[in-house]
């Protein structure tokens, strides 16, 4: 009896340590498999022209640039986008083609037609029935002219480079596995590396891909940051340190001054214009000029993080917002993310980082927030910067603390296509 029960203990004991170790394995796969069901259930249903548009756009790419066959996941239907995010799409790159290839492009015939006049009622009625799908036709053309004066060329193929190619593995790694929801960021970097093959001035397409999706997107630009991107985040860390002059006195900070939280007494502290009155301290150094990154492990209640502009007032208990001179996050009662502009923009409950990071592109003008487990966008302020910024921090937590993570805690991921080990 004793030897069975000894046996019974000794497979629970095994079975719930093994269930942690494979629980986020499962639960990654079962993400994979609804995402699988929820693309079969959308094939039954009839395409609308905006998603036909699309399979189709994504043939000539596969077309126009060498080595984009993650693109065939679109055009035979293995990945189907939500005709809304069609649409957008389509109005988007219109725009994007229009200021940039369009005077190199002969005119078509659809450009000096004049708009017949509609009843207001009917147009409204049409709008309606369609979809909002019969008001794309000259977005629709613009793409169709710029896909077509490529092929004209007597070399119409563009060779995308070897970072978009690892980059291109990368996304389709991510989507097979479920951290996708579409390939709608491979079509984007393709189309940006065909630009950038036909411009004058060469760019990095895989960094001007992530700050082109911050410029039009503020909220959620990004589910996944491919790793070589990351890495170029990651490049820019700088080893931050609170400013304990500038702590409000409520504050408790470490004495290697990469930790705080709030005190439950008051601690002795001078007076200055340089002194929080609310729960908040910046960094010793200000920046300028140049690309700068921090890491934060915040709390699960309460926290503030962003930069001060060096002429905000610090003072007093006015509102920490961009009419004041700070640009943050702020998380308050546990569930309530929030972009502190005015009026405030709230954030879906669901991008609440535990581990947050903090990324400044001064000269291109960039302010963005990231959470760092899960490598996904989360906010970007975009603003043209014209003094010194301080990094920012606040918390009201009194158990866990804020805690600033050195520059090297995170070493630069070597694989030469989709990472290995994360």
């Amino acid at each position: 009896m004793n030897q069975r029960l000894l046996q019974f203990l000794h497979f629970v004991h095994f079975a719930s340590k093994h269930s942690i170790c494979h629980k986020s394995c499962l639960s990654s796969c079962l993400f994979f498999q609804e995402s699988r069901k929820r693309v079969k259930l959308e094939k039954k249903e009839p395409l609308v022209e905006s998603q036909l548009f699309i399979m189709e756009l994504a043939r000539e790419l596969n077309r126009i640039c060498q080595r984009s066959n993650i693109l065939c996941h679109i055009w035979t239907s293995e990945d189907i986008w939500l005709a809304s995010v069609c649409r957008d799409f389509i109005v988007e790159w219109a725009g994007v083609l229009e200021k940039r290839v369009q005077p190199r492009i002969i005119l078509s015939d659809y450009q000096y037609e004049k708009p017949e006049k509609r009843d207001w009622k009917g147009h409204l009625l049409c709008m309606l029935e369609s979809g909002g799908e019969h008001d794309l036709g000259p977005h629709k053309r613009v793409i169709m002219d710029w896909t077509r004066e490529i092929k004209s060329r007597p070399k119409p193929t563009v060779w995308p480079g070897e970072p978009v190619l690892m980059m291109l593995d990368d996304l389709e790694f991510q989507w097979k596995r479920g951290r996708l929801p579409n390939l709608l960021p491979a079509m984007e970097l393709v189309m940006l590396a065909v630009l950038n093959a036909d411009s004058p001035t060469k760019e990095d397409v895989t960094k001007q891909w992530l700050v082109r999706k911050q410029s039009s997107q503020k909220i959620d630009a990004v589910r996944y940051i491919p790793h070589s991107v990351w890495n170029w985040i990651c490049d820019a860390a700088e080893e931050v340190t609170l400013d304990s002059d500038s702590a409000n006195p409520d504050l408790f900070i470490s004495s290697d001054e990469k930790r705080m939280r709030c005190g439950l007494e008051c601690r002795d502290a001078s007076h200055s214009w340089q002194r929080f009155g609310w729960w908040c301290a910046v960094g010793r150094e200000g920046y300028a000029c140049g690309r700068h990154y921090w890491e934060v492990e915040v709390g699960e209640r309460d926290w503030r993080l962003g930069v001060a502009k060096a002429s905000a007032v610090r003072q007093g208990f006015r509102s920490l917002n961009t009419d004041t001179g700070y640009l943050s996050l702020r998380l308050e009662r546990g569930t309530d993310l929030k972009a502190l502009t005015v009026p405030a923009i709230p954030l879906p409950q669901s991008l609440a980082p535990r581990k947050v990071g903090v990324y400044l592109d001064y000269e291109e003008g960039q302010l963005s927030f990231y959470d760092v487990e899960k490598r996904s966008h989360l906010y970007t302020y975009n603003e043209k910067f014209t003094e010194e910024l301080y990094p920012l921090f606040g918390t009201v937590e009194v158990v866990k603390d804020l805690v600033v993570r050195p520059a090297d805690i995170r070493q630069p991921c070597l694989c030469p296509g989709p990472c290995l080990w994360n």
